[in-house]
């Protein structure tokens, strides 16, 4: 598997108002997200960096919800998100909005996830997607010290490879925005709405779902039995002969 570790530092957006046509983006990924919000229960529902804390998640059912991100955007926990300060298996789900394109271990950060997630807990992942007209222009020169050019894109495939590996099981995968974030507005246009019919393969960015799966150790025990080739009748015939021989 090829690695995904950038030794050069990567700056992470302090807020949507980073990228271009960000509002519009946070508003499609909470649309995107309303949905599950009504089949996840639970307590604690923790968002992880600066995008995730930002959005807002009205209908989510669980009854705490944790922010994790940088001092700039006032969390309630100050930490790195390959390095969460919580304990294992104590949250019912986890919210990464467009972190991993600006760590310099996304790998980690999803193992970290895996980690503070409780059995059959979700885990909630947006990403830009390299396969579209965004991605295409991350290799323009003067887009390249921009947000969001300026991250590591990854594919669906990819994380969902991740995914797979570390123990997790991909419910779904929806792709949505289909915009090139060039322009300061998003404008829902005629070109835009047919491309969220035909073209969603190639939109800008994607939604994973994926639940937490721990195989269980109980120990199954074999249908078939050794047979033994001394039978009980053999003995008691063999004591029994044995017996008129002494008398």
């Amino acid at each position: 598997m090829k690695p995904a570790l950038r030794e050069n530092h990567l700056s992470e957006p302090a807020g949507w108002q980073a990228f271009r046509q960000g509002p519009a983006l946070a508003a499609a990924i909470s649309q995107q997200l309303e949905p599950w919000w009504q089949q996840i229960f639970g307590y604690y529902l923790l968002k992880v960096g600066n995008l995730s804390c930002q959005l807002d998640t009205p209908a989510a059912r669980l009854r705490h919800q944790l922010t994790l991100c940088s001092a700039t955007a006032k969390p309630q926990l100050i930490a790195e998100p390959d390095a969460l300060p919580i304990t294992e298996a104590s949250v019912d789900a986890v919210l990464l909005s467009h972190c991993l394109e600006f760590q310099a271990d996304p790998h980690h950060v999803i193992r970290e996830a895996h980690r503070v997630l409780i059995g059959d807990g979700y885990l909630l992942l947006t990403g830009f997607n390299p396969h579209s007209l965004l991605g295409v222009c991350r290799h323009l020169p003067r887009l390249k010290q921009d947000f969001p050019w300026q991250g590591h894109f990854f594919s669906a495939s990819r994380i969902k490879d991740w995914l797979h590996l570390i123990g997790f099981e991909v419910l779904s995968e929806e792709r949505f925005f289909c915009s090139a974030m060039l322009a300061t507005e998003h404008r829902q246009g005629r070109w835009q709405r047919f491309s969220e019919c035909y073209l969603r393969y190639f939109a800008s960015s994607y939604l994973l779902v994926a639940r937490k799966r721990e195989l269980p150790l109980t120990p199954i025990r074999p249908k078939w039995q050794v047979q033994s080739g001394f039978s009980a009748a053999q003995g008691i015939s063999a004591r029994q002969g044995a017996q008129r021989k002494s008398v």
